[in-house]
Formats: structure tokens, sequence, C-alpha cells
């Protein structure tokens, strides 16, 4: 039997090491997806990954989304899963990149061109990937306040040691982001709801306070 197992990151670079280290354990780039929203452009890189041989404490990056996006193929990454990241229009996230299986079932079909407006949802599409209603909402709010998902499907016999290695790497719990959230009053992910403000702090977009 095939898990998905899926994790929100606050740090973008954070976010693709475990992507990388992922590859490594093998698991293939079609069964990995990558979502990252431009909120988080403090923590993207410009074309590659800076710090990326030192310790996840050590990362300090810098750069401009954009400009990583279109310049994607410099990224390494399970075989150019990152070197396929490209922009899409979310209802509720706004612009973000993307590559993998995820991005296409959003979609309904593919990351296709730059600044191509998505159809469908997310929330949809991780609830269809076995997702709890809760847990869904929880990551999809957690990418429109300017967080990076990643997504993997893997062998059951798999699923601990793929959560292992999203955990050395800072993954967010669910269940306490959740709870942070709703001690703030939010309910659930609402695509309407005011776009993430970019400059805001990690904690703001722990609490939503950069709203």
């Amino acid at each position: 039997m095939t898990h998905t197992v899926t994790r929100l990151f606050d740090n973008y670079s954070h976010a693709t090491r475990a992507i990388d280290e992922l590859g490594a354990l093998g698991i293939a780039r079609d069964d990995l997806s990558i979502l990252g929203n431009r909120g988080d452009d403090a923590t993207m890189t410009n074309g590659a990954h800076a710090g990326h041989d030192h310790g996840v404490d050590d990362v300090n990056d810098h750069g401009d989304l954009d400009r990583g996006a279109s310049t994607g193929a410099v990224l390494g990454g399970v075989g150019g899963l990152l070197a396929g990241l490209g922009l899409l229009a979310i209802p509720g996230l706004g612009p973000i990149v993307a590559a993998g299986w995820l991005a296409a079932t959003v979609t309904g079909a593919g990351i296709g061109a730059a600044g191509g407006a998505a159809t469908g949802g997310i929330v949809g599409a991780l609830k269809n990937a076995g997702h709890s209603d809760e847990d869904a909402n929880v990551y999809s709010e957690g990418v429109r306040r300017g967080g990076t998902l990643v997504s993997a499907r893997v062998p059951d016999g798999q699923v601990a040691q793929v959560e292992d290695v999203m955990q050395r790497y800072n993954a967010t719990d669910a269940t306490t982001r959740g709870a942070d959230y709703r001690a703030t009053g939010w309910d659930r992910f609402d695509e309407n709801a005011p776009a993430y403000r970019s400059d805001a702090g990690l904690d703001d977009r722990r609490t939503g306070a950069g709203i």
C-alpha cells in the first residue's frame, strides 16, 4: 500500500533539502511534490541552495522567488524535480512555485506556463491524497501564510523513515500549527481571505498577525 506523507516547512531551503534527502532514500521524482508561497521570499534561494553544505541551523538563504523559479534549471534535487518549478496562481494562495504530482492534482493538468491560472483547490487535492479535512485545511493555510509544503507518496514500510527525514529539517506539526491558528480565531482555509503580507516575520506566519 502507498501512504502520502505531507509536511509544512517555514523555511523554503529546509523543504528543498528534505526533498534532496528523500531522493537519496530512493523516493522517485514522480512521487514527490513541493508548493512554496511567494510570501516566503526571504528564505527562497536565487537559483541555488544557499548554505547547502551546512547544517540545517546554519541555513541563511536570500534571494527572489521569481528569479529562483525562472532559473530553476540550475537547482538540484531528485532527478531535476526542483528544476521543473513553475509559477502557479491557485485560489486562496496567489502566485506560488510548485512542482510534482500535488501541483498537477491541484491544477487538474500540470503546472504549465509560468503565471498560468490554476483550477481546482488545494484542500480537495490534499484530501484526495488521503489527508483529513483538518490537516488539509491547516496545510493549505500554512502555504497561504508563506510556508512550503512537501508531499511524498511512499510504501507503508517507508513512512516512518520519510517522517524522520522531514522532521530533521524542521517540519511543523499540523496539529500544533492548527492550534496556533485557531488561537487567533482561524477556523479553516478560506480562498477569499486577504493575501499574506510578504514582509511578515516567522511568528506572524504562525499566528496570522502578518495577514
